[in-house]
């Protein structure tokens, strides 16, 4: 048994619902390669759920990626009553990409990736600007100057409107994954 203290975090400006989501460009890790890419490109495909989560290998990374892959959010059903993988999906025109950012490097995101034998794509931002910029920063007890992204979730439509907002409110907590699908059955 993983003994942890919940410890309550502090409130966190972050963006609502009928907020627009900040752009940013960071490096956008896949199976294959990665690649600068920016949120807008994504979400001018289609909405878009972006996923804070803390660095690769963390237990509560695991926990939330494993969620979101049983649960195949970003798998569009095929003609034929398989699934395509997200890869595909993410590219196709109106498909909801479903995507991470944490502040582990593109390296450590291809052996997550492979690990969890995922198709999703992940931002890498070990500064983590992109956190700051959201009001998610999580400074790390004990690291002077090391931080992380709380867990959050943000569905953006293809105007980076906020279409549905989760931050953890304590460390660590986990979203309400029915809440979110029925945010993605709504908005998508």
């Amino acid at each position: 048994m993983v003994d942890f203290e919940v410890v309550p975090l502090p409130e966190a400006d972050h963006p609502e619902v009928g907020d627009t989501a900040p752009d940013f460009t960071r490096p956008l890790v896949g199976e294959e390669y990665w690649e600068d890419a920016s949120l807008s490109d994504l979400t001018d495909e289609g909405p878009v759920l972006l996923v804070f989560y803390p660095m690769d290998g963390a237990f509560p990374a695991t926990y939330v990626w494993n969620e979101i892959r049983d649960r195949g959010w970003g798998t569009e059903a095929r003609t034929d009553g398989g699934e395509t993988d997200a890869d595909a999906a993410n590219a196709s025109e109106g498909g909801l990409a479903v995507v991470g950012c944490s502040i582990s490097t593109p390296y450590e995101h291809e052996t997550f990736l492979a690990e969890r034998e995922m198709s999703y794509r992940l931002f890498s931002d070990p500064a983590n600007g992109v956190a700051r910029e959201y009001g998610i920063e999580h400074d790390l007890d004990g690291m002077a100057g090391i931080s992380e992204p709380r867990p959050a979730v943000f569905l953006l439509d293809e105007d980076r409107t906020v279409q549905y907002a989760w931050v953890a409110d304590e460390w660590p907590d986990f979203p309400d994954y029915d809440a979110v699908a029925d945010a993605v059955a709504d908005g998508h």
